[in-house]
């Protein structure tokens, strides 16, 4: 797949009333890609519309709970039905433990809500949408994921579970894709300045944010296909040098690398 020009192509990006989904969705539809937006609030979901729209770009809104099949199979559909079929997904609805606790003192509900949104969303979009991109064999998904997936975090038990969850996904899904020539990658944007992160207390008092429209940047080469060289694996645009991963891409998957996987305790680990 060839890296170059968006006009004509068309996105769907979830989340995309408000924080990183709705600058990702204006990004990309400066680069004149069309774009689905995806959220539970109309009203949000309107404005990032209007906003694609001045830079004239296609789109259209949709209202859908990620995590309900019923409404991701329908939303999807719609898109597909207005704008054409979905050449880059973005996987970027999501949700955060109330508190910072120990997993014993959680609400149930809430942190299965949490799960459910990372890691059953996601699910949901790309079980709907998958099959055309497989078909077509062409196609992109950029997960949004977090560094919480990669270290253990006794206070955000729900979202760090989920978002490892999610880079599994990805992992799982990566040798099947590539031989119908579709891209899967997890990109964490670092800690940006939203509602989610600024109501999270570890956060509290933070002066040296990440910046939005950088990983906004970082979503447009992806969509590209900059990074297909690093299919299936974990990008953080907050602390990698990009260039640098691209150039190693080639060594990072014989290494097999910035996967998760289980690290041996020795040569004589027999699950090495």
């Amino acid at each position: 797949m060839p890296t170059g020009s968006l006009t004509g192509q068309v996105g769907l990006v979830t989340g995309a009333g408000r924080g990183i989904g709705r600058e990702i969705a204006i990004g990309l539809a400066a680069e004149g890609m069309a774009l689905g937006l995806l959220g539970r609030t109309h009203g949000t979901l309107t404005e990032t519309l209007k906003e694609c729209a001045r830079h004239g770009a296609r789109g259209v809104a949709v209202t859908a709970d990620v995590t309900r099949p019923g409404n991701v199979r329908e939303a999807v559909r719609a898109v597909e039905r207005d704008l054409g079929p979905v050449d880059f997904l973005v996987n970027n609805a999501g949700q955060v433990d109330r508190s910072e606790a120990p997993l014993w003192e959680t609400d149930p509900s809430q942190w299965w809500q949490v799960v459910e949104t990372n890691l059953r969303g996601p699910y949901n979009l790309l079980r709907y949408v998958l099959p055309g991109m497989v078909e077509r064999r062409s196609g992109r998904v950029l997960n949004l994921n977090s560094g919480f997936a990669l270290r253990p975090d006794g206070h955000y038990t729900a979202y760090a579970t989920s978002k490892g969850a999610l880079l599994k996904l990805s992992d799982n899904l990566a040798d099947s894709l590539a031989a119908h020539r579709v891209v899967v990658l997890d990109i964490s944007p670092g800690a940006v300045a939203t509602d989610m992160t600024a109501g999270m207390p570890m956060f509290k008092g933070m002066k040296a944010w990440g910046s939005i429209p950088y990983m906004v940047a970082v979503a447009v080469d992806a969509a590209r296909g900059r990074f297909d060289g690093l299919h299936g694996r974990f990008i953080h645009a907050g602390r990698d040098n990009l260039e640098h991963l691209v150039a190693e891409a080639e060594a990072i998957r014989e290494a097999d690398a910035r996967t998760l996987r289980l690290r041996p305790y020795g040569p004589g680990d027999p699950m090495a």
